[in-house]
């Protein structure tokens, strides 16, 4: 590979960080993903969504690569230093997507193949771009844009439920008995993370346990009415009764509405299918030890795992513990490393 076309693929990651897509406004890195594509001679166009599919090759079988282009709230300014290229998205997943472009460009298509690479809006919110996906592909096998280091491959993530809880009630003097609205949205929460131990069980291994988090409570006092609201994610792993949960938070919340969204199903992949073997090989071709991965969180693995079926492994340069930091950032060799790993892997497979 020339130092030349090196510093294109840096070049090509540069270009994407420096757009501005937060979840909800993609427009603008989606068209310039449509340029990219054509210039690296890709077929390519947005689907009704706003996602961008390149694809590579006119085979039966298909390769998905599924990354997406929106990234959390806050611009930083892109700037590289000491080898490390700094920008809202180099981890999460503009660098994992640009390397998925990169890889594809490099090995070109393959006969009886079809590479297509994906681009999806709203990962970070509703995952509305991969779920305009399931009913109109069939692939062979998936790769999924998210970072796990150049030498780790994940194989799954847990679930998600996401909780809403709402009190309203009559505003009344501070010296009056009993506990206020807020006291008692906190004694939900109270009681909510003590079942929760309860169903955990003293287990340790957290991709095991169920997990909340208490992403912001607000309380608010009008002339007669004082109210509380508390949003919360749940991390599910496998063997959750979700109904039964639901119906056990209903009956801790009393009088106050509780309210149920954003549920993604817990997914793992086998270790022992053409997919994995191919990364392994590849990783070790590039003098890595290859580790398997299994993330607290969620990803488009979540969305498109159950109805696809097929060998499916999440893949991609830089360092998860830096998604959605201020510090975010991604080590320009590791890209490099990347690269080769997933030129490697379309080749073998």
């Amino acid at each position: 590979m020339s130092s030349q076309s090196n510093a294109d693929e840096i070049m090509l990651l540069r270009e994407m960080l420096e757009i501005y897509s937060p979840t909800g406004q993609e427009e603008e890195i989606s068209a310039y993903l449509v340029g990219k594509f054509r210039a690296l001679g890709f077929r390519a166009h947005q689907d009704s969504v706003g996602n961008v599919i390149g694809s590579l090759g006119n085979g039966d079988s298909e390769i998905v690569l599924l990354g997406h282009m929106d990234t959390v709230g806050g611009f930083l300014p892109v700037r590289q230093l000491e080898g490390q290229l700094y920008g809202r998205g180099a981890v999460d997943a503009k660098g994992p997507l640009a390397a998925f472009i990169a890889a594809a460009a490099r090995v070109g298509a393959l006969p009886g193949k079809r590479i297509t690479v994906i681009g999806v809006v709203e990962e970070e919110s509703s995952s509305r771009g991969a779920r305009s996906l399931v009913g109109n592909y069939a692939p062979q096998c998936v790769i999924i844009g998210e970072p796990s280091h150049w030498e780790h491959i994940t194989l799954g993530y847990k679930g998600r439920l996401l909780v809403r809880y709402l009190l309203s009630s009559r505003v009344r003097h501070s010296s009056a008995e009993g506990p206020s609205a807020s006291e008692r949205a906190v004694n939900f929460w109270n009681a909510m993370v003590q079942y929760i131990d309860e169903l955990n069980g003293g287990e340790r291994n957290r991709f095991h346990t169920l997990d909340p988090f208490l992403k912001r409570i607000t309380s608010s006092d009008g002339a007669f009415a004082e109210e509380v609201v508390m949003d919360i994610s749940l991390r599910v792993p496998f063997g959750v009764d979700i109904p039964a949960f639901k119906e056990k938070m209903r009956s801790l919340a009393g009088e106050a509405a509780v309210g149920f969204s954003g549920e993604d199903v817990p997914y793992r992949e086998s270790k022992n299918n053409p997919l994995v073997r191919a990364f392994l090989k590849a990783i070790r071709k590039g003098e890595g030890e290859p580790m398997f991965k299994l993330k607290l969180g969620t990803s488009d693995m979540n969305t498109v795992g159950p109805v696809w079926q097929c060998p499916i492994v999440a893949y991609g340069p830089g360092d998860s513990s830096l998604d959605h930091t201020p510090d975010e950032h991604v080590d320009i060799g590791e890209y490099m490393k990347a690269i080769d790993v997933l030129s490697e892997v379309l080749r073998t497979l």
